[in-house]
């Protein structure tokens, strides 16, 4: 197929460009019902293209023309058997994905750090899941990945499990070994899942890790928004070889799909899939280095740590994508919050994470040099200018143990008591926070990004979650989930 076509792009500026007169939706009519104070900044050539599915631009739900084209050059450029086009996010590509493969009461296994939108889909659809802990790194505090040798004893405890779920990249950057994992999988049986929304790039570029489809991989899902061209919201979910039904996971597809799709999202799918395909190496060889430009500048700044390849194995760490610059500010007396907020309203840097302990930048093909050089001068007169330690004893994690009255320490992992579907939907109850330790969570309580659950419904409540969570909520951390967002008291079952 010829990766230069943008066949669904094409017909929608076809449609545009003819001045179709609108007596559908959406209401404002190609902009020209649009208030002024929205209009005046975003335009009416943009707003034209605000359409939703018509003749001539197919449909998202049933596709047959334009927008199978496109998905098919998509499956092409990936390396996929079938390839459908989200436009609610690689949240509902996470949601599909297991809600199309299993039935209620059936197991996958999963790493603990998964995020948010993969428990939801297991209380959506009944599935039980079941834990494996990724490799914790004690100094950025931090999870990577799975090792092979974890997947193996998990697969050996949970022996009826349906599917395993690799989680690679991870939000950091550390990817597992895929190729042996997927390989392992398939041995005992199993269906092999990944969520790579962090990984829309790795195809195109050499230096890159592997993608999970090349390793094997059975579904797979993609944020096209995240790292390449697609407008926010956009995603893929990518299927191959014989191990699942295509056509029950296009049912679960279409279950989370708006009926009234974004076309501008679909388009945006179609013509990141083109430049990506086209382009991709020579753009992804200039973001690699200005990323590694950063890391380096980084880490000649006393007091601040940018981790990157010489990560790569140790364990959970299989391989890493160098486009993600996590900046431990730990040794700077600055939480990851505060350097965020100082960045954004004192320097005009907005930074994709923020942590306790760390901030996270993400280089793409949309940063030129000079927007990087500006990140790093701005971190660099925030920590040298205006330093806030001189002495050890003042750094951060010793400024969090006064305040904790101990040692400070990630907590473990909390138990599972209930499913998360069954935890969900039981009565519930509000207690004060100091009585939940011990019940079990209605609630899953995310601090957000990264949007890993501190707690999912079914879990039993320990004094070390409430402990981390009030730490982070006294730091400036912004926490979803929470019934009581004042921490008071915590929602769970009877």
């Amino acid at each position: 197929m010829d990766q230069n076509r943008t066949p669904y792009f094409d017909a929608l500026l076809d449609y545009v460009q003819k001045g179709t007169i609108s007596f559908h939706c959406p209401g404002h009519k190609a902009g020209k019902g649009m208030h002024e104070k929205f209009k005046k900044y975003v335009g009416l050539q943009g707003l034209a293209f605000d359409l939703t599915e018509v003749l001539g631009l197919d449909d998202l739900h049933q596709p047959r023309s334009v927008l199978k084209e496109a998905q098919e050059l998509a499956s092409e450029a990936y390396g996929a058997e079938k390839t459908f086009f989200l436009i609610n996010g690689s949240t509902s590509g996470n949601q599909a994905m297991i809600f199309g493969i299993c039935n209620p009461g059936e197991e996958v296994i999963i790493p603990r750090n998964a995020h948010k939108s993969t428990i939801s889909a297991f209380i959506i659809s009944g599935a039980i899941p079941v834990f494996m802990e990724p490799v914790y790194d004690d100094f950025y505090f931090i999870d990577h990945n799975v090792t092979l040798e974890t997947v193996e004893k998990a697969l050996n405890k949970y022996q009826n499990a349906k599917a395993l779920l690799i989680v690679s990249p991870t939000y950091y950057g550390s990817t597992a070994d895929l190729e042996s994992i997927i390989s392992l999988v398939h041995d005992r049986g199993k269906i092999a899942l990944v969520d790579e929304a962090w990984g829309p790039h790795l195809k195109f570029h050499p230096e890159l890790p592997k993608t999970a489809l090349e390793c094997g991989a059975d579904v797979v899902v993609n944020s096209t928004h995240k790292l390449i061209g697609g407008m926010s919201q956009g995603a893929m979910l990518h299927l191959r070889g014989n191990r699942v039904d295509y056509s029950r996971i296009a049912s679960a597809v279409r279950f989370f799909t708006s009926t009234s799709p974004s076309c501008l999202i679909v388009a945006s799918l179609d013509v990141a899939r083109m430049q990506m395909a086209t382009e991709g190496e020579k753009l992804l060889s200039e973001t690699i280095h200005m990323a590694e430009y950063a890391r380096e500048r980084i880490n000649n700044i006393e007091t601040l740590h940018c981790f990157g390849k010489e990560l790569v194995g140790k364990p959970g760490v299989f391989g890493f994508d160098p486009t993600k610059l996590t900046v431990d500010v730990a040794d700077t007396g600055y939480s990851g919050y505060e350097m965020n907020q100082i960045l954004r309203y004192e320097y005009g840097v907005q930074i994709e994470l923020q942590q306790l302990f760390h901030v996270l930048a993400l280089i793409t093909i949309g940063n030129t040099r000079e927007d990087v050089v500006k990140l790093v001068d701005s971190i660099e007169d925030i920590v040298v200018n205006r330093k806030r330690i001189k002495s050890p004893e003042e750094s951060l994690l010793k400024m969090v143990e006064k305040r904790l009255g101990k040692e400070f320490e990630m907590p473990d992992w909390p138990p599972r008591k209930m499913s998360p579907r069954e935890a969900f939907i039981s009565d519930s109850e509000m207690v004060l926070t100091d009585s939940s330790i011990g019940r079990v969570s209605s609630d899953m309580i995310t601090p957000y990004p990264p949007g890993i659950p501190a707690i999912c419904p079914g879990e039993v409540i320990t004094e070390q979650i409430v402990d981390y969570l009030r730490i982070e909520d006294n730091w400036g951390a912004h926490i979803q989930g929470l019934t009581d967002p004042t921490l008071a008291r915590m929602r769970v079952v009877k």
